[in-house]
């Protein structure tokens, strides 16, 4: 008897690097909390000044700026671990381990105390993580075939999302189970919560020394261009160790941006802008959600159970909807609805505000702005990967994610020093407000795709 075409499907997530994809994702989601929302949390709870904590958020400028550094990992090998684990693999364990020490040293830095120690602990973490993510990105795109790829991303949400409860609901558990009282600050709870995350990368580590090396397929097109660019470079006198180089910048660095603009021409400007700002009324309020849960008088366990558990099973959800939807009514449509859900759903706070120390108002508020995001989320990833030429897949898609965080990380830098010009509901509905400009890119961009499909079929 022949098994049901869905029963065949589905096990595809037997497949031993789709699991393995499981526990990767664990590791990739967990330093982001760690040195953002948990930790702007902890700084809080400490004392410390609303607009430092805003300043303290540049250290996630680490992941907009993986760009800088993705040609490196794509094609630089390790001394020692490339040699016994294979380019993929050897970046991987390296920035596991990086994140695991860095995140023992915040763990034993009380920041009331040295601040600046937290605060270089917390940039080496987001700068390891940063990283680890550019290595992961290229081993998942190596590592199965095409079909495979659904599959692969699925478990890699899955584990990033149970790692984000860890870092934030867990850690705050964790920290509240051992504070003798909420009513003052003690570093000691904190202490023990970063220890144990930082034990945690080992599930990461364990996978990493578990999977195989992928195999990597360079495609003809791309072999030809490197190869007729370094046949130029030794034409125009460039020879020895120097024209090595010189071909190496141009095939690691140079290429993947010039296929970019080639491909897409004036339109990749337009693109590029969308990519920007598309998340920046979710970066931006993001910053000062935990602190305005703690001034609005929640507990560490009200903000664990209803934004770091409750809404993150929110966000999966929204990006199950997300998915579905852009299914049916295409990436644009989808990228349009989750950019207006992604600014209405900030008034809601503007609403919380007013509401004070209401449990059933935030439970609200989350589900309704994790719901949105999830929508939002889904779209934008289905977005990016369709503008992604496989041939500079790692390279490009770290482009792509450093351009998304880039400017809506550094202007939360400044988002303390607003609440405290302003106050909690013009900052939330300004984060509604500069989601606006968003929904005029995406109309632009949508209807340059659709004239360079007309133009395409007239030709």
């Amino acid at each position: 008897m022949t098994a049901h075409p869905w029963l065949n499907a589905l096990k595809v997530y037997a497949h031993p690097r789709v699991v393995g994809m499981l526990f990767l994702g664990f590791s990739a989601g967990l330093p982001l909390l760690l040195v953002l929302g948990t930790l702007s949390f902890w700084l809080s709870e400490a004392g410390i000044a609303r607009a430092t904590i805003g300043h303290l958020s540049w250290v996630g400028l680490a992941y907009g700026l993986k760009f800088l550094w993705s040609p490196l990992v794509d094609r630089l090998p390790l001394p020692f671990l490339t040699a016994r684990l294979g380019r993929r693999r050897a970046w991987l364990l390296f920035s596991q381990v990086c994140i695991a020490a860095a995140l023992l040293g915040m763990a034993n830095t009380d920041p009331v105390l040295n601040l600046m120690h937290t605060v270089y602990f917390a940039l080496a973490v987001a700068f390891a993580s940063a990283t680890q993510d550019i290595a992961l990105d290229a081993y998942r795109i190596e590592a199965v075939e095409i079909e495979k790829q659904g599959a692969m991303a699925a478990t890699y949400q899955a584990g990033y999302r149970i790692a984000m409860i860890t870092a934030g609901a867990g850690a705050l558990w964790i920290a509240a189970s051992v504070d003798p009282s909420e009513a003052s600050y003690d570093f000691h709870p904190w202490q023990v919560a970063y220890t144990v995350m930082a034990a945690l990368m080992g599930v990461g580590i364990l996978t990493t020394l578990i999977i195989r090396e992928p195999v990597r397929h360079i495609s003809h097109e791309t072999s030809e261009r490197e190869a007729h660019a370094r046949e130029q470079f030794a034409a125009n006198g460039v020879s020895g160790s120097l024209l090595n180089a010189t071909a190496w910048f141009y095939s690691a660095v140079l290429s993947p941006f010039i296929d970019f603009i080639q491909r897409y021409k004036w339109q990749a400007l337009l693109m590029l802008a969308l990519i920007a700002v598309y998340r920046i009324s979710d970066v931006v309020m993001g910053v000062m959600s935990n602190p305005f849960y703690q001034e609005m008088g929640f507990t560490k366990d009200e903000v664990a159970t209803v934004s770091k558990v409750y809404g993150v099973i929110m966000t999966i959800l929204g990006a199950g909807l997300g998915g579905l939807l852009t299914l049916r009514l295409g990436v644009m449509r989808t990228l349009f609805l989750g950019a207006v859900l992604s600014a209405a759903t900030n008034l809601l706070f503007v609403w919380l505000a007013g509401r004070g120390h209401d449990v059933g108002a935030l439970v609200f508020t989350v589900s309704a702005d994790n719901l949105s995001a999830g929508i939002a989320s889904s779209a934008f990833v289905a977005y990016l990967s369709s503008l992604v030429n496989q041939a500079y897949s790692a390279t490009q898609y770290a482009l792509f994610t450093s351009v998304m965080l880039l400017l809506p990380k550094f202007i939360a830098g400044f988002s303390g020093e607003f609440v405290d010009a302003y106050g909690w509901a013009s900052f939330f509905t300004g984060t509604a407000l500069i989601g606006v400009p968003v929904l005029l890119l995406v109309w632009l961009v949508s209807r340059g795709q659709r004239s360079g499909v007309r133009a395409q079929e007239e030709r």
